[in-house]
């Protein structure tokens, strides 16, 4: 993990997301604040938009339901309603997209709510000193 990536995470959550190291260390982050199922389901939605295979889509789309989806799951995610009920009503035959909705709400939640937290964590300052002084 290098100083540059490390610095670039600050600019934008965007950066953050799709650098090499950004999810998992993100996602430490996020288990302090009890919130990783955030990142776990967007990394999973991320992962399902390429899955080519129907058999493959209806398989993991209704893991994605039970894991973050449907009330009292064991990860659930906070999705408003109309976003809930229409994976609902999709997950009988799921699409590449079924759960594109749900998906932005988690983002707009992560970047709006613990994105700012984590650059103002001791986890994020401690890693970016820790580089500034050691190199890599």
């Amino acid at each position: 993990i290098s100083l540059e990536e490390v610095l670039q995470w600050s600019q934008s959550f965007e950066k953050l997301i799709t650098s090499t190291y950004g999810p998992m260390i993100y996602k430490t982050y996020l288990k302090t604040e009890d919130s990783d199922e955030n990142i776990e389901f967007w990394l999973a939605c991320e992962a399902y938009k390429k899955i080519t295979s129907q058999r493959k889509r209806n398989s993991v789309a209704r893991k994605l339901f039970t894991s973050y989806i449907q009330p009292q799951a064991p990860n659930e995610i906070n999705i408003n309603s109309p976003a809930r009920k229409a994976i609902i009503s999709n997950i009988q035959e799921p699409t590449q997209s079924c759960f594109d909705e749900a998906q932005r709400i988690i983002y707009m939640h992560m970047e709006r709510d613990s994105y700012p937290r984590f650059l103002e964590s001791k986890f994020y300052q401690k890693l970016k000193h820790s580089l500034q002084t050691n190199g890599n």
